[in-house]
């Protein structure tokens, strides 16, 4: 199952209190204080993991709470400080405060980690407290509290090319095509219910990332269809791809709906670079296509990803886009 959105609550840990203890030893019948420090409670941790690709686990298990600090102990002894509580999320991952609506974090690299609540220090003992006026202090200090938080974790795809077009555009067959993905493909809407990433070889040595989210539809901005629910998965991506059915009757006016959903969800996404593929056009004769081609923009490129027509040129496409944004 994939997910990609999840609300938990975290916990650190409280540190240990301090001690109340003085030095006992024979002949030393009136030993000083020797009460030691508490330990510190253990912090929450988010690292981010390559082996994960879904915050699935997260949706079982919405409560995360790391261990306190141990008490001090006499001869001046400080507590143990708690181990962290490590939690492992996918690459891609952003970290909220749901009570001020801050980012905490954008974990976008391999083993990026970031602190989510920070333990409490230990309390100190009555050593501590020892001056020349007070001797023979009892009292020793409670330890601070861990801090708590309510969190939101948001996944966002990291993929160099995001695949955007209408139901049955033909997005999914150019990702199983082009790379080792094997995304579900049929001749009806909605066949894709989740993203998909795959690893496009453009040429020897060189590859892309390549993502194919659900297709959207009019007034998926507004949450109609399913491809609203992954828009945030394309707000990465370097070069976006609008695929368009040469089925459709109005080319040009469809690449306006994707483009016009694209900016009702997030304005910066329409200033993306891009290329358009119009899709399936072995269902066309050559007079057809020519015909339909020469009423649309030069920059078009036209493929067919069953029958392999067009591959090159829209490898190459991408391959010269990423270049520039690289440059």
């Amino acid at each position: 199952m994939f997910i990609d959105y999840v609300e938990i609550d975290v916990a650190a840990g409280n540190g240990g209190p301090g001690c109340i203890s003085f030095h006992r030893e024979k002949f030393v019948p009136k030993g000083g204080p020797d009460g030691g420090d508490g330990g510190r409670g253990g912090d929450v941790i988010a690292v981010a993991d390559t082996n994960l690709s879904t915050l699935l686990d997260f949706r079982y298990h919405r409560s995360y709470r790391a261990r306190h600090g141990d008490p001090g102990a006499g001869a001046l002894k400080t507590g143990k400080s708690a181990d962290p509580e490590i939690l492992r999320v996918p690459v891609g991952t952003i970290v909220k405060d749901l009570e001020t609506g801050q980012i905490v974090a954008d974990l976008d690299s391999p083993e990026s980690r970031v602190v989510l609540a920070r333990g409490g220090k230990g309390g100190h003992g009555n050593d501590f407290y020892k001056t020349a006026v007070n001797q023979a202090p009892r009292k020793a200090q409670d330890g601070f509290p861990g801090e708590k938080k309510k969190l939101s974790l948001e996944l966002k795809l990291l993929a160099d090319v995001g695949l955007v077009g209408l139901p049955n555009a033909g997005k999914s067959t150019i990702l199983a095509t082009f790379s080792a993905a094997r995304p579900k493909i049929a001749d009806y809407p909605f066949t894709t219910l989740i993203p998909n990433l795959g690893i496009v070889r453009l040429r020897e040595y060189k590859s892309c990332v390549m993502a194919d989210i659900p297709g959207l539809i009019e007034g998926a901005s507004e949450g109609k269809g399913l491809g609203h629910q992954f828009l945030r998965h394309i707000q990465r991506t370097r070069l976006l791809v609008y695929v368009i059915d040469i089925n459709e009757l109005e080319i040009e006016e469809t690449r306006a709906t994707l483009q016009r959903e694209l900016e009702e969800f997030d304005p910066a996404l329409t200033g993306k670079p891009s290329i358009t593929v119009v899709t399936k056009i072995d269902i066309v004769s050559e007079s057809d296509l020519k015909d339909i081609s020469s009423q649309l923009p030069d920059d078009y490129i036209y493929i067919s990803a069953i029958a392999h027509k067009g591959d090159a040129q829209f490898l190459q496409a991408i391959e010269g886009r990423l270049d520039q944004l690289r440059a």
